[in-house]
């Protein structure tokens, strides 16, 4: 089924009259957010820029809040109270804002996250039509791996170059543990999949929550290195749905580097990082494994603020400056409003000129955000 075909079964949308006066409420709060902006010399075309000066062209999409696994440290065993269809994106509305992303605001590279966004039955389609655009951004995948073995090369077909799996151990018991599913070789199978379609590079997130060892990211290293996959692991940030984030439980970044030296020998990657949130290694070879690359994101404790040019949007059609923003800019009562390009680029652009200077979870007074990050978008 093409997007047209989806959108023409799309209902119209009903407004009542207390849901008239909330999109009256709506547009005329972005209108003044923009006439804000623009007051203290927010740029009104160009790079999409805050004020710091940092240009945004990362555009960051969760398709979807919904995932089949139930990691420990994401959220509980039963899962969370889902967005309700009627206030996700519709195809047309997603693909209106990638555009005007591309087109008006100089988006550069588009990645599809969740939740899990190979949920989305749409996905091929909706990678196809960000690859339509011109200029083509890159387009990367974040993806817990279920599914994707038979997915692969229909998403490499649609246009899809790069794509990160997140894996937490290559032990099928603690992967069990973990996620609170047995589904290991599910995602083994994704990823020789994704290699024989072609994709590269293939990135391997880990999250260093208190359930993963030293030895898991050891072996998880090796395996990597073996299957010429690239290793990342991030640390664990205040965005669990629980909200039972401790910055001190497992293992410290110190403490990892220290267990993944005694058993690689890594060298600083001497390209220059810019923009990349992961702090690169040069692994060396060895005599049981290729040498290739590992990578850390230490989001807490090293945060590279300064050099962030991302900006979010959300399932439900929210743009969000920062992963823990505690605001966000609701692009879709604009979509449905009936308001022109012009406005909605405008009320994007007001969105990331707000943009603070750090997410300041170091700062006595942070207070995490309530939607967790299976809401936001990885």
């Amino acid at each position: 089924m093409t997007l047209r075909q989806r959108d023409l079964q799309t209902p119209p949308q009903q407004v009542d009259a207390a849901g008239a006066d909330d999109t009256n409420a709506a547009r005329q709060a972005f209108h003044d957010a923009v006439q804000r902006a623009i007051s203290q010399q927010m740029p009104t075309s160009g790079p999409l820029v805050d004020t710091f000066g940092r240009v945004h062209t990362d555009l960051r999409i969760s398709l979807t809040d919904r995932c089949n696994l139930r990691c420990t440290y994401c959220m509980p065993a039963e899962g969370l109270d889902w967005i309700p269809s009627q206030h996700l994106l519709q195809d047309d509305e997603l693909v209106r804002l990638m555009r005007i992303g591309v087109t008006r605001l100089g988006i550069t590279d588009i990645r599809f996250t969740g939740g899990e966004p190979l949920l989305a039955r749409h996905l091929e389609d909706v990678v196809a039509a960000a690859a339509s655009l011109q200029p083509r951004p890159e387009i990367a995948l974040t993806t817990n791996g279920l599914g994707l073995a038979r997915r692969a090369g229909a998403l490499v077909a649609a246009g899809l170059d790069r794509i990160n799996v997140s894996l937490d151990t290559v032990d099928r018991a603690h992967f069990a543990e973990i996620t609170r599913r047995d589904r290991l070789p599910d995602v083994l199978d994704g990823l020789d999949a994704a290699a024989r379609a072609g994709m590269a590079p293939i990135k391997v997130n880990a999250v260093l929550a208190p359930k993963v060892t030293g030895e898991d990211i050891v072996n998880l290293l090796r395996f990597c290195l073996h299957h010429g996959y690239q290793l990342r692991v991030i640390e664990m940030m205040p965005l669990d749905a629980d909200h039972n984030w401790n910055r001190d439980a497992g293992l410290s970044v110190e403490q990892l580097l220290e267990t993944v030296q005694a058993q690689f020998a890594l060298r600083p990657d001497p390209k220059p990082r810019g923009s990349a949130p992961a702090e690169v290694w040069l692994v060396d070879e060895g005599p049981d494994h290729p040498a290739g690359t590992f990578g850390i994101i230490a989001s807490v404790s090293r945060p590279f603020c300064g050099d962030c040019d991302r900006t979010r949007l959300t399932a439900d059609g929210q743009i969000r400056n920062c992963l823990f923003a505690s605001e966000e800019s609701d692009l879709r009562a604009l979509l449905r409003d009936g308001s022109d390009d012009d406005a909605i680029e405008q009320a994007w652009r007001a969105a990331m000129w707000s943009k603070k200077a750090g997410h300041g979870i170091n700062d006595p007074d942070f207070i995490q955000p309530d939607r967790p990050m299976s809401a936001i978008g990885g």
